[in-house]
C-alpha cells in the first residue's frame, strides 16, 4: 500500500520535475533523448550486421556455421529474451497504473530473464572457443564475436539499468514521472530484443 502511494505522487510532479519539459514533438526531453540515442544505436548495429554479412563466408571448412551452430539451444535462449519483452510490458503497464510494487517485481523478472540470456551466450561462446573458433581464427569469427558480443554488452547494460531502477524505486529516488522513467528503460530493452531478432534471423537461420 505504501509503495502504491509513493508512485501516486501529486500531479505537480509531472510538470515541475527536472527534464519533464516537452519538446515540439510532444515528447518529453528525456524520452526524445532516448529515441535519438536508439537511432544512433541503429547505425552502430547496422554497420556490425553489414560487416558480418560480408565476411560470414570467410572461414575454414571445419569451423563454419554448419559445424558450430546449435539452433535448438540458441532458439531457447532467444525465446527467453523475447519473454523478457513481455515482462517489460507488464512492468510499464503496472507503472502507468501507479502500482509500484508490481512494477518492481516485473522489472526484476525482466532482469532475471536477461541474465539467463547472457549466461546462455557466454556458454555458447565458451563452447565455440573450445571447438577452435577464436576471435582471430577467421574474418567470420571476428565479425561474429564482435556483432553478438556487442549485443551481449547492450543486454548487460540493460540488466544493470533494470536493477538500478528497482533499487531507486525502492528508495524513492526516482523524481518526476516514474511511469515515464520505467517506460524509457523499457524502450531500451525492447530495442535490444528487436536487434536480437534480426541478428538471430540473419546469423543463425539464413545459411551463408
Amino acid at each position: 500500500m505504501a509503495d502504491t502511494a509513493v508512485l501516486a505522487d501529486a500531479p505537480a510532479d509531472h510538470g515541475d520535475a527536472h527534464g519533464e519539459h516537452h519538446s515540439s514533438t510532444g515528447l518529453s526531453n528525456n524520452k526524445l533523448a532516448m529515441w535519438l540515442f536508439l537511432g544512433s544505436e541503429c547505425l552502430l548495429f547496422g554497420g556490425l550486421i553489414s560487416t558480418y554479412m560480408l565476411y560470414r563466408g570467410r572461414h575454414s571448412e571445419n569451423l563454419g556455421p554448419d559445424q558450430l551452430w546449435d539452433i535448438p539451444f540458441t532458439s531457447a535462449s532467444s525465446f527467453v529474451l523475447l519473454m523478457s519483452s513481455l515482462t517489460m510490458v507488464l512492468a510499464v503497464s503496472s507503472a502507468h497504473r501507479r502500482n509500484l510494487r508490481n512494477a518492481k517485481i516485473w522489472l526484476a523478472v525482466t532482469a532475471t530473464l536477461g541474465s539467463l540470456f547472457v549466461a546462455g551466450q557466454v556458454y555458447e561462446f565458451t563452447t565455440f572457443y573450445r571447438e577452435g573458433l577464436g576471435f582471430t581464427t577467421s574474418l567470420f569469427s571476428s565479425s561474429f564475436y564482435t556483432l553478438t558480443g556487442f549485443h551481449g554488452v547492450h543486454v548487460t547494460v540493460g540488466i544493470i539499468m533494470l536493477l538500478s531502477l528497482v533499487a531507486m524505486l525502492s528508495k524513492q529516488r526516482v523524481h518526476g514521472d516514474k511511469a515515464e522513467t520505467v517506460e524509457m528503460v523499457g524502450l531500451y530493452w525492447h530495442f535490444v530484443d528487436v536487434v536480437w531478432i534480426l541478428i538471430f534471423t540473419l546469423v543463425y537461420l539464413i545459411p551463408a
